[in-house]
């Protein structure tokens, strides 16, 4: 007998749930500009329909079998669409109460999820299915979930579970806390007209002097890489960059201390020797040891690169400041860029003409067809922003995903950039959803230029969403839908795609300057001479950036959060934070469940991407064939087997960093 769970007008469909079976039907997203009530009466009804969904896995009566796995990932497609749209909302809704509501709607989600990894009944349930019997695909399935419940606490008794309940909800609010603190941490920094010398003139232009006669400018990349790649003026680069260093500093300290207690506090209770440990038992890497090992060798392949290009950087400082000893790290960006003009002829002043906002989102949605033959349309559906920009998907004239660009910076909405999953697609009538949210200058060229350092994180945050929708097509289950590999393989797919803005045959369907000029061959050469320069000094800041967090998860909490951060950076980074700097306190990956001790992800995924994109560098980048096996073998395959098999389908052999050593040895 069907009975109502709950009801509410969301769109034009119910909530409903099945008494005998796993039946909820997820609305459509909550669209519009949704107030916090009408988002918090939206969090209540998903809550409801898991618990209820739970208890029905629960029960004696409830599904056995094969069909206790088909209602357990029922339940994964709800908690999935509830968490994308709860994320959704606390990072871009237009008010402070409606932000507040996602973020508590994310702490009630997560301690459902909490819940059912800790349901001893629902773990029996799915142990008892005979795996041998099942495909490969539901064989693996069961193994990642099982080891998921494990690692949740399911194997302790009845008090150790609802104690696991308690301190898992804690970490799921201090997280939360965290993200919402770096969100509300923006600061300005004030200066005179004079200071921005150096700076485009279309920036200046945009940066008009207040009443006071001075210029605010914000810790917004939008600001932020700017005048720390061009302000001449170096005192004007230091106050900003101690600014955005110190974003949610000091309130983010005590955050994070509470969260690194609180994860000792768990793992000591799960039996493991410490949180690294703990969360790193499913990754690709799956100890801290392999972790640190990687980061060693990596750091040994990418020093001797970083030191050459060290010593091109002392010497434009030479020039510019005789006697000058050291280079401070607001320093960095403004140098790199004079040695690339210097050096390799390439100017990125000169480059950024090209790159207006509306250009590139075109060129790069263009992109999609080109390599994938999809063909991506404007969606008429209510927005949140008036800049935010919907999107259809279709192939084969068929309808295959839905995604919303929230591309501009705004008071209050979430300051880095990501892809957000809204709906796997696996319900009837559905299609996979997601959203990119960025902050990117906004317009064409009057008011939109962008870095090409903007059109790479532009592509990169949008192959995360192909590979959510190409992900989520033909899945059989939703636990394997879309981005749902190991997470230290998610950042390899975007960071291949990263190659396409590098070429001119890409780069000449879209940048255009103001006259309608194309990008002159001679200048993407110019940008792919200098493209290497600094990467080696780049990817030894990221191993650096990787220790922080792994060092914070080891067990032991710091007396001096600050002082450990630099320190374990300046164990890889060959340009030392400041002592001023405070990042951890806006560092947002360490409050992160799926990063945590786990930032040496992008590392490892570059590595991936290198070895990737042999195959199109053999090939070439236009390569239909090349590109449909790579979207086959996969994007396609989603979650559904071990990413080290996806990549060794596509390359014919194992993962290799001989193609990341090639690059880094190259002559620049």
């Amino acid at each position: 007998m069907r009975t109502l769970l709950a009801s509410a007008l969301l769109g034009s469909t119910l909530i409903t749930t099945n008494a005998s079976a796993a039946a909820v039907k997820i609305p459509p997203v909550l669209t519009g500009s949704p107030s916090a009530a009408a988002i918090t009466q939206r969090c209540n009804l998903f809550v409801n329909a898991i618990g209820a969904e739970r208890k029905v896995l629960e029960g004696t009566a409830g599904p056995k079998g094969i069909a206790a796995l088909r209602a357990y990932d029922h339940i994964y497609d709800i908690l999935g669409a509830a968490s994308g749209e709860a994320t959704l909302f606390r990072e871009v809704a237009t008010s402070d109460e409606a932000r507040k509501a996602g973020q508590e709607c994310e702490v009630r989600l997560s301690a459902e999820g909490t819940k059912i990894g800790l349901s001893r009944p629902i773990y029996d349930r799915l142990k008892a299915i005979d795996a041998d019997a099942q495909d490969a695909q539901t064989r693996f399935y069961l193994a990642r979930a099982l080891g998921d419940f494990e690692r949740s606490g399911v194997a302790l008794d009845e008090a150790g579970r609802a104690k696991a309940q308690k301190i898992s909800d804690e970490i799921s609010s201090l997280e939360a806390q965290f993200a919402a603190n770096i969100a509300k941490g923006r600061r300005t920094v004030s200066a005179v007209p004079a200071e921005l010398d150096g700076l485009p003139a279309d920036f200046i232009a945009a940066h008009k002097p207040g009443a006071d006669g001075k210029v605010s400018l914000s810790t917004d990349y939008t600001d932020y890489i700017p005048v720390m790649t061009y302000a001449k003026n170096g005192d004007l680069r230091r106050r900003m960059y101690i600014e955005f260093n110190q974003r949610a500093y000091p309130e983010n300290d005590a955050v994070f201390r509470n969260l690194l207690a609180k994860r000792n506090e768990l793992v000591a209770l799960l039996g493991r020797k410490n949180y690294a440990a703990l969360t790193l038992e499913n990754r690709m890497l799956n100890t801290p040891e392999n972790v640190q090992a990687f980061m060693d060798e990596q750091a040994a392949a990418a020093r001797p690169a970083a030191l050459r290009d060290l010593a091109k950087k002392q010497a434009m400082l030479q020039q510019l400041q005789p006697g000058a000893a050291k280079i401070n790290p607001w320093d960095s960006g403004y140098l790199s860029q004079l040695v690339q003009k210097q050096s390799y002829g390439y100017d990125r002043q000169e480059a950024r003409k090209y790159f207006a906002y509306d250009n590139v989102r075109d060129g790069i949605l263009r992109l999609t067809r080109e390599m994938f033959g999809v063909e991506i349309r404007p969606w008429n559906t209510p927005v949140w922003d008036k800049l935010v920009e919907p999107y259809e998907m279709y192939e084969n004239g068929k309808l295959i995903g839905r995604f919303y660009l929230d591309s501009h910076p705004r008071p209050g909405k979430y300051n880095h950039a990501n892809q957000i999953a809204l709906r796997s697609g696996r319900q009837p009538g559905s299609v996979p959803m997601g959203a990119l949210v960025m902050n990117l200058p906004a317009g064409g060229h009057d008011t939109g230029l962008m870095e090409h350092d903007d059109v790479v994180t532009f592509l990169h945050e949008y192959g995360h969403l192909l590979h959510h929708i190409f992900g989520s097509q033909k899945q059989k289950w939703s636990y394997q839908s879309g981005v749902a590999n190991e997470w230290d393989f998610v950042e390899a797919p975007s960071q291949m795609l990263e190659n396409w803005v590098y070429d001119y045959d890409t780069l000449k369907t879209f940048a255009v300057d103001a006259d309608g000029k194309v990008i002159p061959r001679e200048l993407v050469d110019q940008m792919n001479r200098a493209r290497f320069f600094d990467e080696g000094i780049g990817d030894m800041r990221q191993i650096g950036l990787s220790n922080i967090a792994l060092q914070y998860n080891l067990g032991t909490i710091p007396a001096d959060l600050g002082a450990a951060a630099r320190a374990a950076d300046a164990k890889y980074a060959l340009i030392p934070m400041a002592p001023e700097s405070q990042m951890q306190a806006s560092f947002g990956h360490l409050g992160s469940s799926g990063y945590g001790a786990a930032y040496y992800t992008y590392n490892w995924s570059k590595v991936i991407a290198d070895d990737l994109f042999t195959r199109f560098e053999q090939k070439g980048l236009r390569d239909a064939e090349t590109a449909r096996q790579y979207r086959e073998l996969v994007l396609a395959p989603g979650g559904s087997r071990p990413s080290a098999e996806l990549v060794q389908s596509f390359l014919g052999r194992p993962i290799s960093l001989d193609a990341y050593r090639a690059k880094m040895e190259k002559d620049q």
